[in-house]
């Protein structure tokens, strides 16, 4: 019997089994595939690599398991099917205060909704359930490079729109007078339009973002710097403003109120304080994954790593629905127009369904009831 010098020859076989069985199913629906072994007949000691091998070795090197199995799919659909219905009522909601206040609060928080309704559609639908569970990756290179560029730039655009608004209301709270005299909706505007265009630039280099669920190979410097300036641009620099100018507003308050003076809290100060902890609290678990991922144990090949970051991207995503129940939580004023908003939707629909003669007679019957 003749044996071939080189033991690669030896698991050919399972390697094609194996891409075959990772390129019909996503990352989030692989199964845990436990890596076989198979019994050498000889160890070739011509290579170091194969010295003190007791007639056994691996006969593919590991791939994680999606230990999450179907949950993140079922999560992004729920998170897709609640949460993009709740943020178009919450942008509708605020367009109608935006418009009757003329606050600069209310269209950064317009914005700030705008950009989540974007970071879902294209990140969530886009990328977790169409591009992954659905056509399971196997999408053209040039698509999937596209698309990160949208990806990033959406979450890019709502992280800073709330730094905007973070020094709206430091500059409202600590320096009032100066704020008055500049505030205006055209200068909000302008401020939101020129940070969506820094970060739509700031999104390009992304395009060469390597895919961390098969990424097998040590991050190049490309990779370093890339997961570098995503945590930096994502995390840390709006965080340490957030910190900052939290800091001092909290201060602000306290400062009055050792005068004698009550503390004013305002609904946009006690938002941006509930909007800025959540944020900083739902994308922590991703960031320090990301940083794991690039210095300790790559998700290509670390089962708790894959599942650490499964879990920490469904925070993540998170963040892009739950300012709705902290404005309701929050603000009265919100929450009667959310209510004024879903009464017209229904009175609308209702007229839609009624024959025309019905609707004229009920309203008929309301000018009536006027005079």
């Amino acid at each position: 019997m003749h044996l071939n010098s080189n033991p690669n020859s030896y698991i050919c076989d399972a390697y094609q089994h194996a891409d075959l069985l990772w390129s019909l199913s996503p990352h989030v629906l692989t199964k845990a595939v436990q890596p076989q072994v198979t019994l050498l007949p000889t160890v070739n000691g011509s290579n170091p690599r194969y010295d003190g091998v007791d007639g056994h070795w691996p006969e593919s090197p590991e791939r994680s398991p999606c230990v999450a199995g179907i949950i993140p799919v079922i999560y992004y659909s729920v998170l897709l099917s609640l949460g993009l219905p709740v943020n178009v009522l919450t942008s509708v909601a605020l367009a109608r205060l935006a418009a009757r206040t003329r606050k600069p609060s209310y269209h950064y928080l317009l914005a700030l909704t705008a950009s989540d309704i974007v970071t879902q559609v294209i990140i969530v639908f886009v990328g977790f359930l169409l591009q992954g569970a659905v056509l399971a990756r196997q999408v053209p290179q040039a698509v999937v490079r596209t698309a990160n560029i949208l990806e990033f730039a959406a979450n890019h655009a709502s992280v800073w729109i709330a730094v905007l608004f973070t020094v709206d209301r430091y500059n409202a709270l600590c320096r009032p007078l100066r704020h008055r005299a500049t505030s205006s909706p055209g200068r909000t505007h302008r401020a939101i339009a020129a940070v969506i265009g820094v970060t739509l630039l700031t999104g390009i280099p992304f395009y060469w973002w390597l895919d961390v669920w098969r990424d097998a190979d040590p991050p190049s410097t490309m990779d370093k710097l890339l997961k570098w300036a995503h945590c930096l641009i994502v995390y840390f620099i709006p965080c340490n403003v957030f910190l900052v100018t939290n800091s001092a507003i909290i201060l602000r308050l306290r400062k009055r109120g050792q005068r004698g003076l009550r503390p004013l809290v305002s609904k946009s100060t006690a938002i941006l304080l509930g909007v800025t902890s959540l944020f900083a609290l739902l994308w922590a678990p991703r960031i320090i994954v990301m940083l794991y991922h690039l210095y300790v144990a790559p998700v290509h090949r670390d089962w708790r790593v894959h599942l650490a970051l499964d879990i920490a991207n469904m925070l993540a995503m998170l963040n892009t629905e739950v300012n709705f129940g902290l404005y309701c939580f929050i603000s009265k004023t919100f929450r009667a127009t959310v209510r004024q908003v879903i009464c017209d939707v229904h009175m609308a629909c209702a007229l839609k369904s009624q024959p025309k003669q019905t609707v004229v007679e009920l309203m008929l019957k309301s000018v009536g009831t006027e005079l």
